[in-house]
């Protein structure tokens, strides 16, 4: 039993380290966007080799009834997910479902197709294991994403739409753009993120304030009750909330009956790094992610948890990079963790690292 115990470990372990030793390092040579897309096309073609994608399959993914959840009325495989800006334009969904993960959110999609932001617009901090973006909300469009996720083949993979509006919409016409993006996707997944918080749409964290915020969730939620089968709604919010702001959340949340909070987005924040300053200048704007967001994403948590005496469901996202990390997040009150810069910094055995450890607790 030990060798077996043993063996099983070993692709795990064999992965990891070639991750952090040899594929790793090779990335980091390159520009990220580009190392992005280039993932992309070669994951695009050897995960859908029977073969390989078989073995992938066994090497990251852990099946066990003790991880399943059912959060807003949806089961998930497990409770750890991609976050947003990964896929963006919902290329790659089942391929990255491969990998272990019980749920993947495409976009921020907008109801138009967009360029984003001029490049350079990613930037990796090794020495803060961090990224900085300032993309922009870069993606071929709502309809475009809807037409990908018609070819949808993994059913248990729960899938979530994050939407947001195109950077030429004005804060008083955003609605019309976050109900454009609902009706295109609804067939499509499995719930929605109203995303009014990244840093890089300009005027975007405006919508965070309590009317204007009241005003969009009311409406999106009009859109899904029109419908004959409800999605669950939630709403991604900065790191960069003061209490007050994070009381009114709590107070919207409840007041528009929305389903939960995605906690947190990147920060706007540059404190206590360790990167030189003289780069930080030099790359400029940009959301701040990975382990310097750490401590306040799960503040952030804690804090709405804890003020809403647990009736808030959220989903936490926000520099976990190990499973204590993830643990951390789920203590602090989260029902579900989703990795993205954990994701490009620790590799896919992450995920397994994660779940491996939930049963672990769960025993």
């Amino acid at each position: 039993m030990g060798f077996t115990r043993y063996w099983l470990k070993l692709p795990l372990s064999l992965s990891c380290i070639m991750y952090k030793r040899l594929i790793k390092p090779l990335f980091f040579l390159v520009d990220p966007e580009k190392i992005h897309h280039l993932t992309f096309a070669v994951l695009k073609v050897f995960l859908n080799i029977p073969g390989l994608k078989n073995l992938v399959k066994w090497t990251f993914s852990v099946n066990h009834e003790a991880l399943k959840r059912n959060v807003f009325g949806l089961e998930f495989r497990n409770p750890v997910g991609l976050g947003a800006g990964f896929d963006k334009d919902a290329k790659l969904f089942d391929e990255l479902g491969c990998l272990g993960f019980g749920f993947i959110e495409i976009g921020t999609v907008t109801p138009k197709a967009q360029p984003g932001n001029d490049k350079p617009r990613l930037f990796r901090l090794p020495e803060d294991e961090a990224l900085i973006n300032r993309m922009g909300f870069n993606n071929a469009g709502a309809q475009a994403a809807a037409l990908k996720l018609t070819h949808r083949k993994d059913a248990g993979l729960i899938i979530g739409g994050n939407i947001g509006k195109n950077k030429l919409t004005p804060n008083e016409e955003a609605i019309k753009d976050y109900e454009l993006c609902f009706e295109a996707l609804y067939p499509y997944v499995d719930y929605f993120v109203v995303n009014v918080s990244s840093p890089n749409t300009p005027n975007l964290r405006e919508l965070q304030e309590k009317e204007p915020l009241k005003a969009l969730l009311n409406s999106v939620k009009a859109l899904n009750n029109s419908k004959g089968k409800q999605r669950p709604i939630l709403l991604k919010i900065a790191p960069d909330l003061t209490n007050t702001q994070l009381d009114d959340i709590i107070e919207i949340v409840e007041e528009t009956k929305i389903d939960g909070i995605i906690a947190t987005n990147t920060t706007i924040s540059r404190q206590n790094l360790k990167t030189p300053q003289l780069k930080l200048d030099e790359i400029g704007a940009g959301g701040l992610s990975g382990i310097p967001v750490k401590k306040r994403s799960t503040e952030v948590i804690k804090y709405l948890f804890d003020k809403s005496a647990g009736r808030l469901k959220i989903i936490a996202v926000g520099g976990i990079h190990s499973a204590e990390d993830a643990l951390e997040k789920l203590d602090a009150g989260a029902c579900l963790v989703q990795l993205y810069t954990g994701f490009i910094y620790e590799g896919p055995g992450l995920i397994k690292k994660i779940n491996k450890a939930l049963l672990k607790r769960a025993k």
